[in-house]
């Protein structure tokens, strides 16, 4: 089973961090945070990794390189202009191959057991939800019953980890261009094809400094 970790975001609200450095390189506790992902990943089994990137994209390649060093195989997909989420997952099929793959996002922090992903997929996608946090406290979608729907007025809500199995045949009927993932799941779900779960440990959208600083401190507790 490949995964993919997400490394396109420019990182606008980590500025002046990321003016000359890219947001997956953005270090805490002196390591970047794609490196996190990287050894965590390898630590679950995962040697095939797809990475895509835009912005200062080739300061990730020469950080990771191939991928030796963490006992991976690295293959990148660039993208001249930002193809949003959905967009670059497109893009980097061809690298992915045809089977469910794993998919992280490259701005948070977590120890998700990783190898949990590693199961067939019974629909089109999987998706890891947690508790709603303070800055997005409405919450993305609802889980009954291990399957995902949208969002539903009133409590109850999660947000979306940025973990996920997502299946190639979602994207079926796309085209190259930049496009958003959540319009995709969105349909899938109506058609009782994704389920999730919630996950109760550590997890940080490391989107500003502030959760930066979240992150330092939870790395320096856990020394």
């Amino acid at each position: 089973m490949k995964a993919m970790i997400l490394a396109a975001g420019k990182g606008e609200r980590l500025r002046p961090l990321t003016l000359h450095t890219p947001k997956p390189l953005v270090r805490a506790a002196g390591v970047p945070l794609i490196e996190y992902h990287v050894r965590a990943l390898a630590a679950a089994g995962f040697t095939e990794l797809v990475i895509n990137h835009a912005w200062l994209g080739q300061q990730i390649e020469d950080y990771l390189g191939d991928g030796a060093r963490f006992g991976v195989r690295i293959a990148y997909s660039a993208e001249g202009e930002p193809l949003e989420t959905g967009g670059g997952i497109f893009q980097a099929l061809p690298l992915l191959g045809d089977q469910p793959f794993v998919l992280v996002n490259g701005d948070i922090f977590t120890d998700y057991p990783f190898a949990q992903l590693r199961r067939p997929l019974s629909g089109l996608a999987h998706l890891v939800l947690v508790a709603n946090p303070t800055h997005h406290a409405g919450g993305d979608f609802c889980l009954q019953g291990g399957q995902v729907s949208d969002a539903q007025a009133g409590e109850g809500n999660l947000t979306y980890s940025g973990l996920a199995v997502l299946s190639p045949a979602l994207f079926a009927e796309c085209q190259p261009g930049a496009f958003k993932l959540a319009p995709l799941l969105r349909q899938a779900m109506a058609a009782g094809q994704v389920s999730g779960e919630q996950f109760a440990g550590c997890w940080v959208d490391v989107g500003t400094h502030e959760r930066l600083a979240e992150v330092e401190r939870l790395l320096e507790a856990r020394a």
